[in-house]
């Protein structure tokens, strides 16, 4: 892409979790590889969970949105990130309050609702699978229910789901930042599992109606918050029994609302920050950095 002229971004945070929207009216031509990598860069670039790249043209939906982590690889679906596209598009005047509309996403078509004058948005994640195939997990076609494996010693059990992308969720009494960081870049590219590598949620059950979990993000590392993560953590916790169909998710960057159909169809709510608008200077794409 052109290294040479300012690109333009807004920049939201979804409890904590950041987001650079960059607009194709803005630069008609997605970034790729190493460039997604300098700008996301907390030191060298704006710094940021990752690239939001809409809205795009599609038949399938009223807009596009193209996910991008900050390793370069591209999401199918991101919770956070959908509402932060969701708050753009109410600031930038494309979509009004409480009038619903559709997102298509690689992991599938949503619909989103701004609330309070864009403060908080509403998106229906879509259902969610335990199906091996569908996640994907390696073996035979099963729910991946209560699964274990050897992570440098120690017995852990597992479950995955997928809302559009994969996650595996490991339920425990007590979970912490410290065992995210520890085993959590393991199990994300534990690839002769999961051929798409995969998110990892460490899930800790207040009560019937509360959960806590820390998240190892795929292709961002440790997250402070993720909608998708919360969806499928709670879809566990609800499929194992240990909790209600209404949830509330506690993260390190804050709480969002998850509620859950009977046939796991999930509604997550929760709140946007818009931080500001950035240009950013085509130097930062010209530049080296360490790997």
């Amino acid at each position: 892409m052109e290294r040479q002229c300012q690109m333009k971004f807004h920049k939201y945070h979804a409890l904590g979790n950041d987001y650079l929207v960059l607009d194709p009216a803005d630069c008609p031509k997605c970034p790729e590889g190493i460039d997604v990598v300098k700008i996301c860069h907390r030191n060298f670039g704006l710094g940021s969970d990752g690239i939001l790249y809409g809205p795009d043209k599609t038949d399938k939906a009223d807009f596009k949105l193209r996910i991008l982590n900050p390793d370069a690889s591209e999401a199918e679906k991101s919770g956070n990130g959908l509402r932060i596209f969701s708050r753009y598009l109410y600031d930038s005047g494309r979509v009004k309050e409480s009038v619903p509309f559709t997102v298509d996403t690689l992991g599938g078509v949503v619909t989103c609702t701004v609330l309070k004058g864009g403060q908080l948005v509403t998106v229906d994640m879509g259902t969610v699978s335990f199906d091996s195939e569908d996640i994907p997990v390696v073996g035979n076609k099963r729910e991946v229910i209560n699964e274990s494996f050897e992570i440098l010693g120690q017995n852990y059990t597992y479950c995955c789901a997928t809302v559009g992308n994969p996650h595996c969720v490991l339920p425990m009494d007590k979970v912490s930042k410290a065992t995210a960081m520890k085993i959590g870049p393991i199990i994300e590219n534990m690839t002769s599992k999961f051929p798409n590598r995969t998110n990892v949620q460490f899930l800790e059950v207040i009560d019937r109606n509360n959960i806590k979990i820390e998240i190892w993000e795929r292709g961002a590392g440790y997250t402070l918050a993720s909608g998708s993560s919360s969806s499928a953590a709670a879809a566990v916790a609800h499929k194992l029994g240990l909790c209600d169909s209404d949830i509330t998710v506690h993260m390190e960057g804050g709480n969002l609302s998850i509620k859950i159909a009977p046939d796991f169809s999930i509604v997550m709510t929760g709140p946007v920050t818009r931080v500001g608008e950035y240009l950013m200077d085509g130097e930062v794409l010209k530049q080296d950095i360490p790997m």
